[in-house]
């Protein structure tokens, strides 16, 4: 059995602590480990190989620092230009493994879920495996307890042809308005769609090319044009452009007649809103949840996280409120579904606060947004033991740089020289530098930019050694 992680989401729901740039499954939410690093632990039992990670190109560095932060192992990292939904990724990866001769189980897992008990995560595994390598199209359901209408449905049927435990799925059912939601979880017929499945590689690619050839063609065309660089491929940009967007649920499952249900019934959350997030952690005695420099008085069933600033909640019930250092989301709990709403209009303004936090992480490290005016731009920059900014040059600003800790390595022009702590340097406009850390401790600058142009992509680099182009970096907005 070989785990694919689906981490390509954006986590629009939980705006604004998950940004594009920098989205939900790679925040500590529920814990000390981020929910990406939690799904990959969860895995570590015999019988289960190292995954096949699927995530978005902008979000590779990410991944990777996360995978080394816990000495976590990968097999393949499938890199998507954009995303075109679950159907195509899984297609990727069934497709790389089919062209490697080998067809294993694939067990297709988002990248941002809870599962508690992992006993019991196991059991229903084993069940699963049992039942796919017969064949059939494993999806797990998670016992509908209450009228949730944040959830798609699968209503099942017995069939005596299945392992015991083990149900057919008869029909799926969109999101229901909660009398509906009501009317399912009284039958006992329903189970929420947990969006986790279990079905062989080739099987899956049996099923994808007879419903949707479409997305079959197209994904077995973006692979054979894809670049490979050890065990990360890079999905052709082009190709991957005209594929269809759709998902497992709709180009596979709802059209299968070899699609069951085994029940998942082990402390699930799709950790999918504001509400989720209150759902699974400790409450104190009026039902609240705080995180952060937080004062709650006269509340109850609140959800409350600071993050840096002094937040006070008075007499208030079933609130949310989420504070960043560039943006405050203040929403009633029945509501959240409704942040995504909020972030669209967001986009469609142009606004940047959906992209990314003050703090923008690069590979080499990280930079925050200090102060911006009309001609000048502040930023605390810190960059990682050993690691370099790449060889650049900008057009239409000059830097300052200041040292607070660290000692950085300096490339102007021809010149190559040290600075410690307390030390500066300017950086004239056209100037070719590069900044680097040669030591053991992290490199913390100030750096000033003045000029007429304080943009981003206002950069022309010259060497990089993470292989980022130009072209890339103007499209990801921020970018060094």
């Amino acid at each position: 059995m070989i785990p694919v992680i689906l981490s390509g989401g954006s986590g629009s729901r939980l705006w604004p602590l998950s940004r594009k740039q920098y989205p939900k499954q790679f925040l500590a939410l529920t814990g000390t480990d981020t929910l990406f690093q939690q799904t990959l632990k969860r895995l570590a039992f015999d019988g289960i190989q190292p995954p096949i990670l699927v995530c978005n190109k902008e979000h590779r560095f990410i991944v990777q620092e996360q995978l080394q932060a816990q000495n976590l192992a990968s097999q393949a990292l499938l890199l998507e230009p954009f995303g075109r939904n679950t159907a195509p990724a899984v297609a990727m990866a069934a497709m790389k493994l089919v062209g490697q001769g080998r067809d294993e189980l694939m067990l297709v897992l988002p990248a941002d879920h809870v599962i508690e008990d992992q006993p019991a995560f196991q059991k229903a595994l084993n069940l699963a495996r049992e039942t796919a390598e017969k064949g059939e199209m494993v999806l797990f359901g998670i016992p509908a307890t209450r009228p949730e209408t944040g959830y798609g449905y699968i209503k099942s049927v017995a069939d005596d042809a299945l392992p015991e435990g083990v149900i057919r799925v008869q029909r799926f059912v969109e999101k229901p308005d909660e009398a509906r939601a009501r009317e399912f979880v009284a039958s006992g017929d329903y189970f929420w769609n947990s969006g986790m499945f279990l079905f062989r590689a080739s099987r899956y690619l049996e099923e994808l090319q007879r419903h949707e050839p479409d997305i079959y063609d197209t994904c077995l065309l973006a692979l054979e044009r894809s670049e490979t660089d050890g065990d990360t491929v890079n999905i052709d940009v082009a190709t991957f452009e005209c594929c269809p967007d759709n998902s497992i649920d709709y180009a596979v499952m709802e059209r299968t007649n070899r699609a069951c249900v085994v029940p998942l019934n082990a402390g699930w959350n799709d950790v999918g809103s504001w509400s989720s997030i209150w759902d699974v952690h400790a409450k104190d005695a009026n039902g609240n949840v705080t995180k952060g420099d937080v004062t709650v008085h006269d509340s109850r069933n609140c959800l409350v996280h600071g993050n840096g600033k002094l937040v006070s909640v008075i007499g208030l019930d079933d609130i949310v409120v989420v504070e960043t250092k560039d943006a405050m989301m203040i929403a009633h709990k029945d509501r959240v579904q409704d942040v995504k709403t909020v972030v669209n209009q967001l986009d469609a303004q142009g606004r940047s606060e959906t992209q990314n936090h003050c703090e923008v992480y690069r590979p080499w490290g990280s930079y925050d947004s200090v102060d911006t005016g009309g001609r000048f731009q502040v930023k605390r920059i810190t960059v990682k033991p050993g690691a370099q900014l790449s060889l650049q040059m900008h057009h239409h600003r000059a830097e300052h740089w200041i040292v607070v800790s660290g000692t950085a390595e300096v490339t102007c022009d021809d010149k190559t020289f040290l600075l410690t702590e307390n030390q500066s340097t300017y950086i004239p406009m056209t100037s070719v530098h590069r900044l680097s850390n040669p030591g053991k401790i992290p490199l913390e600058i100030i750096e000033v930019q003045s000029g007429g142009y304080l943009g981003e992509d206002d950069i022309e680099r010259f060497e990089d050694v993470y292989g980022r182009t130009d072209n890339v970096e103007v499209v990801q907005i921020a970018a060094r």
